[in-house]
């Protein structure tokens, strides 16, 4: 059995968690309030530049154009076709995307990019990729479980949302990280193997609490609670 399907069942608790998290169930029911939409988008938006920077991390240290393309590929994915399943949610809420860019990250996603950022400065590429992978690897599968759970119709309000995300490019995608956390694991000594797993777990974690982040719509404690 390959590496990344030991991850896949090794979290199979936290993915189901995922799949029946209210944000998400109500993405498949077409049911999401409007301002946990909003700030998921505002989350999101800068949580995707921060990923894009962690891939380019991930470049410098690649030893090989395989690896470079891989990454420079990604960038490409989330750079210019990522913003189509934003913009299907702010449609929904009636806002522009651009009014929605640019707000500090809560605290939740701030954990997230400095989880990724430590393994792209510490680790090496197996430990980036295992860091990187729940993010496109959860969202695939759960455009995969609302399409077969749902299976909306045109009129649904996330249609776009969860086609995007249930696509074949964005399986591929995801495809192609596995081979190569799988290759990269191959190699690694078992010290290091555990150094993926325990940072692919807890970007798993952090996926589900992302969508908890965005659906309480979490914010940074006031000034003076912190004081007190």
């Amino acid at each position: 059995m390959s590496f990344t399907k030991q991850l896949r069942i090794e979290n199979e608790d936290v993915f189901q968690r995922i799949f029946t998290h209210p944000f998400v169930e109500g993405i498949g029911k077409g049911e999401v309030p409007k301002e946990a939409l909003a700030h998921y988008i505002k989350a999101d938006y800068e949580y995707l530049n921060a990923f894009m920077h962690v891939y380019g991390l991930a470049i410098s240290k690649s030893p090989d154009r395989q690896s470079i393309r891989l990454f420079h590929d990604q960038i490409g994915f989330v750079l210019n076709s990522e913003v189509h399943p934003h913009h299907n949610f702010c449609e929904q809420i009636g806002m522009s995307y651009e009014d929605l860019q640019g707000y500090p990250l809560p605290p939740t996603a701030d954990h997230y990019v400095k989880h990724m950022l430590y393994h792209a400065h510490h680790g090496g590429i197996g430990e980036i990729l295992a860091a990187l992978l729940p993010c496109p690897w959860t969202y695939y599968e759960i455009g995969v479980e609302l399409m077969k759970t749902y299976q909306p119709e045109d009129s649904h309000p996330f249609l776009t949302w969860i086609q995007f995300y249930a696509d074949v490019r964005t399986k591929t995608l995801t495809n192609l990280l596995c081979e190569h956390l799988d290759a990269y694991a191959e190699q690694a000594s078992e010290s290091e193997k555990i150094k993926m797993r325990e940072a692919f777990r807890k970007s798993c974690q952090l996926e589900y609490s992302f969508w908890e982040m965005a659906y309480t719509q979490e914010e940074w404690p006031a000034e003076e609670e912190v004081v007190r």
